[in-house]
């Protein structure tokens, strides 16, 4: 009875662990399906790889029941368990549930020895598994493997490792615990041997020893899915007899044998179930089944709800959190689509908001949200954007629009959209996009542009309207502009352009082009040949227009009708005479005789007037001096007859047509008027005879054309053509030089070239009207080839004047080649202009006076050449240098040579000159340089040799300049080495510096050698002074100590001084900043918290192990005794009342603010004991808690009562053991009552203590909580008193960083006052510099002073000459004829023998005599006035150098003065700096928290302050600074001698000033001497006025004169022609 209550008991405990947990709910984030054993309703799918008895009865044994007679068993399994018909099967679903329907047990059994089995189920979905217990009926097995698989069992991952002894079974998997939830180990507590029977083995996925951060991790849902699940058995657990024995008997009770298998878990959903339902397929409908759909919740769907249903995919989708379900979101499609899906980039790109795209959007909408219109389409503004008739199609020419037809889908103004807004092609308009834009035309779908352009040139087409038509292209074109485009001009046009009229008229030249036609682009006209220009107008250089009057053939050159009656006659060129001719001169003509002219040049076949240029060369009043000219031309004869004395030319009747290729003679007769014989004195001067063209007849001026008419015009209106009748020919007008070239480019098919001589012209170019060149002086004709009269010598230099003298020579006229003037009788040379050899003073000429010494003298100064006798002189009156002695004829002596040694062609002759010293009577040598002695024999000092040996010479001594040459010990006189260098040089050639000195001993720039001692070899040096590089100055340096002076140690070394050099530095690697270190005292950069020397100790006021890590000890000053705490483990040693690792709080017994902090009144101590009291008893429950929890029971008093209990329990079992024993009902069911009632008071006994200590555990945790809170207060007010004490240290540390930098600073400037760009010496560099460029700009300002006045006398000069000129030009217009006879003053027409003109003269009160006079005045002002300006230039140079010695002297003091100044300021800066951080430490020192750590503190880093220079190198400045006081004895004199300077300078000064004043008289003089000129000017222009009105009141009486003759004499007698 007893047996089978138990059982009873047992299976409803069994049964009630196998019901599945209710449906969970769904909190505010994730829901929880209901969990339960998955192998419920899965027999099918749980498979064994053994099973005993599958193929028929098999024989196993057991080890529990060794005692009891029967051990061995039957198991048969090739049936189904059934408890009344196959109670011996022991198949694998035996597992699911402990016992049968008769609560017997039942099992799965394998085949007894077979050590590899696996046992396999198979889930028809995901499933999160949660734990795994089996319950064994044999021996648990020695190892085993759980695996799972999440893809059905394709592929395999374990779970846990189980193993007796896992490093020998899996040696592979860490059996060191569990770390992470996920590792995977191996486990040895369920491997062993015992129990025998009902031993378990528990499998949780999520270990609650291990905590999990987040259960809804990808980690996390990882680790519990699960789609099959396998355990496998890999080894036995045996008692070891199997190894002995190998019987199958022996094997037959070792087999792996299961009573129950429960795997727990639920249906996986992700969260977003709370139940599940069966799988479609799965047709199991038992109890307490978990079945494997999901029904989904937050719009999932799916087997396992692992995605987001239709239409809800506008979030991603995600597992559920605690807090975040993360439900799917619908899409937003606007009423147009069904279905959508998730784009993760549209997700990404909105951050994160939405990332639904609708697909298959409907009523001609598109987009993401369907929210914008197809193409083609476009959104109705009145319309809401979900109206299935939103989208309207568009209304636009497909034609001209883009893309067929598309229009703007919606308005958006920011990005010019509108709705419906056609988009036309780039050359389209209008609404609908079907018209072309104005200069387009041809609207066409194939064309990408819509419309052509028009290709309208813009500036040939009209303003006014469409530029093209819009069907054709045409375009319209402005007035002188064609083409379709309207891009060409008309003929005889150019330019196109925006003009009104669209092209300009060409405007060629008529003559200088081929034709009125040019080129568009350029306007360039067909020019003839050397005709340039963009009209052709102008002149290519190195070519001229040919004059009217080109054809000229002078009356020289022609031939004489009868030769003794014709003579030529030359005229010269004066300055003072009008040039009224041609060529060389004239033909002289007599009476009755001829010229014969030969013309064959002719260019052009025309008309041309013939003209003869002629001068009388007397007219006598009373007296007909009419002749007739007779000229014949091939076979004609005219005849002519006119006076002769009112023209100077004359133009024959009727015109002549001369052709080209043709020789024409013309030959003319003169004759007189009405005379019946010849006249032996009546002659004329004929000058030429010219051909002037007939230009009517010529393109351009024929017809009647505008253009031909206005030239007419010109020509009449600027005398065009009587510009060429009379010469010289006047200036001509602008048109007339343009209508002269153009007549010129029709005849001569182009221009003429200029073919200048290249010897008589100063260049290849000429005049562009006439082609007369530029020549040279005393060069005439046109292409400048032949000399003027009265010159000679035609070459590269012009030709020069005869000059011939007119006392020596006949006539003015020479030589064209030699120059050779004829002379008169007892005159000669060139000029005539010489007396005869041996006299001199043309024309008086005497004999020559040379003390008998030469024959011949200058024949103008008198100066004998070529004296003979070793004698000199202008009269050959003195011995020459070298002799001596008084050559003058009479006095009896002779030149001897000087013995300066020796005579002067010896080679032992030393002297310039020598000279008799009459009061000693001895002969004085005037040495060369290098010479001295008596008689120059011997050296001078500076110089060496051998002078007194014949060949001996002496030769400067090669010192290189540095030896006093006027010091006779300077240098040997015989070998020239050098004794007494100067300037610190030293060597035979003094070419070296001294020892002890460096630099170029050749520029005189030898400087002491500045080493420092302490860093110097030993053996450099001597009494104080080191040797160094001759050339650099490099000293040598110490071993490790460098710099150019040896004033510093290497890098990374110190101890600078020593003999032996500089020491390493030995800084720690690790704890200094770097390897270098304090260059006096060693003392290396430390990281903060390192300190020592070489950074290998903890800094002052640090703690902790210097190996690794230093830290700072914070110490509290006001809590502390001392500053430095343990430097072990940092903590501070506390004053009384103080407490905490840092002594900043107060200590307990005390209370108020650290530091103000007051003991506690006496009560306190009561009351902190009993506080003590309750903290150990607090931490004495704490520890029973912690025993508790990690032994699951209950230790001290209560384990005797358990232990009762537990007794009790075992004999109820042993009462349902014992049931079958006979025990009748109901004693056993009074047993158990009574047994019960026991149970029920001790489990309330029980349950009254345990609610008790739960109180009480509450109790501890709040008075456990408060403290904490106490705690944490009293750690803020640390902290708080930390960061005070903190901030007071750091301002303490930054003042004394301060005062370093102070330090620093006030070295760099120490180091400023000698080296860097603001050093004393570099501002004297720049000083002096300065000073170099005012004086460069005083200089030049001076030299334009000096320039400007020199232009102005060189103006006044010019104005001069031009008045001279001016004064000639009115001398001949204003000398009366009448006078010629008897007055020496001439006139016009005036001449002398020769035939030189006459006007004017010395005692003539005319304009010229007046002329003279103001000429000669202006050039005495011009040489007073040069004479002033040299005098005031050299009062310039004089004003420079005074102001250049001034500005120097200025400049020294200021320099001296500044640097002074600039000591004296910076020494008071630093002294003030030094005060004041003197006080800042003496502050400090005496400051309240000035602990003697501190003060050590600072006084390293004041000794760590570097000086820039050491104390050797401040006592040797010292002494020297001392020598060179020493050295300045007589202050008084200097200052004397400067004020005497300042003197001096200001007397300069006050004569600059005069001179300054006197150059301002001369410059006022200069002035009025211009106004007196200016006032002249005035006159003159006055006088040439009336003369003028004098000479047209002449004029007009002279023509009235000869109108009167021509009426009364001049008629013509007729022509005849002869054939």
């Amino acid at each position: 009875m007893n047996v089978h209550l138990s059982l009873l008991m047992l299976a409803v405990c069994v049964f009630g662990q196998e019901l599945p947990s209710s449906p969970h709910g769904c909190t505010e984030g994730s829901c929880y399906p209901a969990t339960g054993n998955l192998l419920i309703g899965r027999a099918v799918n749980l498979t064994a790889t053994s099973t005993c008895g599958l193929n028929g009865p098999e024989r196993y044994c057991i080890v529990s029941h060794l005692q009891q007679p029967e051990k061995c068993f039957e198991c048969n399994s090739q049936h189904p368990y059934d408890p009344n018909v196959h109670s011996n099967s022991h198949r694998i679903e035996n597992v699911i549930y402990l016992t049968d329907s008769n609560r017997v047990n039942t099992w799965w059994q394998s085949v007894h020895g077979q050590e590899s089995v696996s046992i396999r189920l198979n889930l028809e979905a995901e499933f999160h598994f949660t734990h795994l217990i089996m319950k064994f009926k044999t021996f648990r097995p020695a190892a085993l493997v759980i695996e799972r698989s999440a893809d059905f069992g394709r592929t395999w991952r374990p779970y846990r490792y189980y193993a007796s002894n896992c490093t020998r079974t899996f040696p592979s998997i860490p059996a060191n615990g569990l770390h992470h939830i996920n590792d995977i180990i191996c486990e040895e507590r369920y491997s062993d041997i015992e129990p025998s029977t009902n031993g378990e083995v528990i499998y949780k996925v999520l270990d609650p020893a291990i905590p999990v951060k987040d259960p809804y991790s990808l980690d996390i849902q990882d680790l519990l899915r699960i789609t099959n699940l396998r355990i496998n058995f890999t080894k036995l657990n045996t008692l070891g007899d199997d190894l002995l024995d190998r019987r199958p008997e022996v094997l037959q009770k070792y087999y792996y044998a299961i009573y129950e298998l429960v795997v727990r878990g639920s249906c996986f959903c992700y969260g977003h179930a709370s139940e599940c339902a069966p799988v479609p397929g799965v047709n199991a409908r038992e109890i307490g089944m978990i079945h494997g759909r999901c029904v989904c919740k937050h719009n999932t769907e799916g087997l396992n709800c692992e995605r987001c249903r239709n239409f809800h995919h506008d979030l991603p989708w995600r597992p559920a959190e605690a807090e975040n379900p993360h439900t799917c979101r619908e899409c937003n499609c606007n009423g147009h689509a069904d279905h959508c899906h998730f784009d993760m980039a549209v997700y990404m790109a909105t951050g994160n908001v939405t990332g639904g795209v609708c697909d298959d959007c409907l009523h001609n909408t598109m987009g993401r949200n369907c929210e914008t219109c197809k193409p083609f389409y476009y959104q109705d503004p009145n319309r809401d954007v979900r109206d299935p008739r939103v989208c309207i199609s568009c209304d636009c020419d497909p034609v001209g629009s883009l893309e067929g037809g598309v229009c703007d889908t919606h308005t958006n103004f920011e990005m010019g959209m509108i709705a419906g807004q056609c988009r036309c092609k780039v050359n389209v308009k209008g609404t609908r996009c079907d018209d072309c834009k104005e200069g387009y035309y041809g609207l066409s779908q194939n064309d990408p542009l819509g419309c052509q352009p028009c290709n309208c040139d813009p500036r040939g087409i009209i303003v006014m309207g469409a530029p093209c038509d819009q069907i054709s292209g045409d375009c319209s074109c402005k007035r002188y502009v064609t083409g379709r485009y309207c891009n060409q001009c008309l003929p005889e046009y150019w330019g196109l352009s925006n003009d009104l009229a669209g092209c300009r008229p060409c405007d060629c030249d008529f003559g200088g082009a081929f034709n009125n036609r040019c080129m568009m682009e350029t306007g360039q006209c067909d020019c003839r040949r050397h005709l340039i220009g963009r009209q052709c107008s102008d002149v290519q250089p190195g070519y001229f227009c040919a004059p009217l009057d080109f054809y000229k053939y002078e009356a020289e050159d022609a031939t004489g009708h009868s030769p003794p009656d014709v003579r030529t006659v030359h005229r010269e060129h004066t300055l003072s005479h009008m040039v009224t001719w041609t060529g060389p001169g004239f033909s002289r003509v007599k009476d009755g005789a001829g010229l014969v002219f030969t013309i064959d040049n002719i260019p052009y076949p025309m008309e041309y007037d013939i003209m003869i240029r002629y001068e009388p060369e007397v007219c006598e009043y009373g007296e007909n001096m009419m002749f007739f000219i007779k000229y014949k031309i091939y076979l004609s004869l005219h005849v002519l007859s006119c006076s002769m004395c009112s023209y100077r030319y004359i133009q024959m009747p009727r015109p002549f047509c001369f052709e080209p290729s043709n020789r024409y003679v013309v030959t003319i007769r003169f004759q007189r008027h009405g005379a019946t014989h010849r006249h032996l004195t009546a002659f004329i001067l004929i000058d030429s005879l010219v051909l002037i063209p007939k230009y009517m007849e010529l393109p351009g001026f024929q017809g009647n054309t505008p253009e031909s008419e206005q030239r007419q015009e010109e020509m009449i209106r600027y005398m065009c053509l009587d510009s060429f009748m009379i010469t010289p020919m006047p200036a001509l007008a602008e048109m007339c030089s343009k209508l002269i070239c153009s007549i010129s480019s029709i005849i001569h098919d182009g221009a003429l070239p200029c073919e200048c001589d290249p010897q008589g012209s100063l260049s290849g170019e000429c005049d562009v009207v006439g082609g007369q060149c530029r020549c040279k002086p005393n060069v005439i004709g046109r292409r400048c080839d032949q000399c003027a009269p009265g010159t000679y010598g035609f070459g590269v230099s012009g030709c020069t004047a005869c000059d011939c003298h007119s006392d020596g020579s006949l006539s003015h006229q020479c030589d064209p080649v030699t120059g050779q003037c004829q002379c008169r009788q007892g005159a000669t040379g060139r000029q005539c202009s010489d007396c005869q050899p041996g006299q001199w003073g043309f024309p008086s000429c005497t004999p020559c006076q040379c003390n008998g010494h030469a024959d011949l003298c200058d024949p103008r100064t008198g100066e004998c050449r070529g004296c003979r006798d070793f004698t000199a002189g202008h009269l050959c009156e003195r011995c020459m240098d070298t002799f001596f002695g008084n050559p003058a004829l009479g006095s009896g002596q002779h030149c001897r040579p000087c013995p300066c040694p020796n005579n002067p062609n010896s080679d032992n002759f030393n002297a310039l000159s020598c000279q008799v010293d009459h009061t000693s009577d001895q002969i004085m040598c005037n040495c060369k340089q290098g010479y001295m002695g008596l008689r120059c024999d011997q050296c001078a000092p500076g110089y060496y040799g051998n002078p007194e040996q014949p060949g001996g010479q002496c030769f400067p001594c090669e010192c290189n300049g540095n030896i006093d040459t006027q010091d006779p010990e300077s240098c040997d006189p015989r070998t020239g080495e050098c004794i007494k260098c100067l300037y610190h040089t030293d060597g035979p050639s003094c070419a070296q510096c001294q020892i002890g000195y460096y630099g170029n001993a050749l520029a005189h720039d030898c400087r002491r050698c500045t080493c420092v001692t302490a860093g110097t070899l030993q053996s450099a040096c001597s009494d104080g002074h080191c040797d160094c590089d001759r050339q650099t100055g490099a000293c040598l340096c110490r071993e490790h100590v460098v710099g150019h002076n040896c004033d510093q140690c290497a890098p990374n070394y110190w101890n600078f001084g020593q003999d032996q050099g500089c020491e390493p530095c030995n800084c720690n690697s690790q704890h200094a900043l770097g390897t270098h270190c304090n260059m006096f005292t060693g003392q290396c950069h430390c990281h903060s918290g390192f300190g020592g020397k070489q950074c290998t100790e903890c800094e002052l006021f640090h703690w902790g192990d210097p190996r690794e890590q230093c830290h700072e000890c914070n110490c509290n000053p006001e809590g502390t005794e001392i500053a430095q705490c343990d430097r072990l483990t940092g903590a501070c040693e506390c004053r009384e009342g103080a407490a905490g690792l840092q002594c900043n709080q107060c200590a307990r017994g005390f209370t108020g603010i650290f530091p103000k902090c007051i003991q506690c009144h006496p009560c306190f101590q009561l009351w902190d004991d009993a506080l003590c009291q309750i903290r150990r008893d607090l931490d004495h429950i704490q520890s029973r808690v912690q025993e508790i929890l990690k032994g699951g029971i209950t230790p001290g008093a209560g384990d005797a009562r358990i232990k009762e209990l537990e007794g009790k329990l075992k004999q109820v079992k042993d009462l349902i053991i014992t049931m079958s024993f006979g025990v009748s009902h109901q004693l056993l069911y009074y047993i158990l009552r009574t047994s019960c009632m026991c149970f029920r008071a001790e489990i309330a006994l029980t349950d009254g203590r345990l609610m008790a200590m739960g109180q009480e555990l509450n109790t501890t945790a709040e008075t456990d909580r408060a403290l904490r809170h106490t705690l944490d207060n009293m750690e803020k007010e640390l902290r708080d008193l930390n960061t005070t004490l903190l901030v007071s240290l750091t301002d303490q540390f930054e003042k004394v960083k301060q005062y370093y930098q102070e330090s620093l600073q006030a070295e760099m400037k120490c180091n400023a006052s000698v080296f860097g760009p603001m050093s004393p010496v570099e501002e004297s560099n720049k000083t002096r510099a300065r000073t170099e460029d005012l004086l460069d700009e005083i200089e030049n300002s001076i030299n334009r002073n000096v320039a400007a006045h020199n232009k102005s006398l060189s103006d006044l000069q010019k104005q001069a000459h031009d008045l001279h000129k001016q004064v000639n030009q009115l001398s001949d217009q204003v000398s009366i004829p009448d006078v010629c006879p008897d007055s020496q003053c001439g006139g016009a027409g005036c001449h002398d023998n020769q035939g030189n003109h006459v006007c004017g003269g010395v005692g003539c009160s005319g304009t010229v005599g007046t002329s003279v006079a103001a000429l000669n005045d202006t050039r005495n002002v011009t040489d007073s006035l040069n004479t002033a300006s040299k005098e005031l230039q050299k009062v310039s140079k004089k004003l420079q150098d005074i102001a250049a010695m001034t500005q120097k002297l200025k400049n020294q003091t200021i320099n001296t003065l500044e640097k002074a100044n600039k000591l004296s300021k910076e020494l008071k800066e630093s002294n003030k700096n030094l005060t004041e951080f003197i006080e800042k430490i003496k502050n400090f020192l005496t400051e309240e928290g000035a602990d003697p750590e501190s003060i050590e503190k600072v006084a390293q880093e004041v000794l760590s302050i570097t000086l820039p220079l050491n104390r050797t190198v401040l006592d040797k400045m010292i002494a020297q600074i001392k020598e060179s006081l020493s050295n300045i004895s007589n202050i008084e004199g200097i200052v004397n001698q400067t004020t005497l300077h300042t003197t001096k300078v200001k007397e300069l000064l006050d004569a600059a000033k005069e001179a300054k004043r006197r150059a301002e008289e001369v410059k006022d003089m200069t002035n009025i001497t211009k106004e007196a000129l200016k006032a002249s000017g005035k006159a003159i222009e006055k006088a040439q006025a009336a003369l003028k009105e004098a000479h047209n009141n002449l004029n007009s009486t002279r023509n009235a004169t000869a109108e009167v003759q021509n009426l009364g004499t001049c008629k013509f007698t007729g022509f005849t022609y002869f054939l």
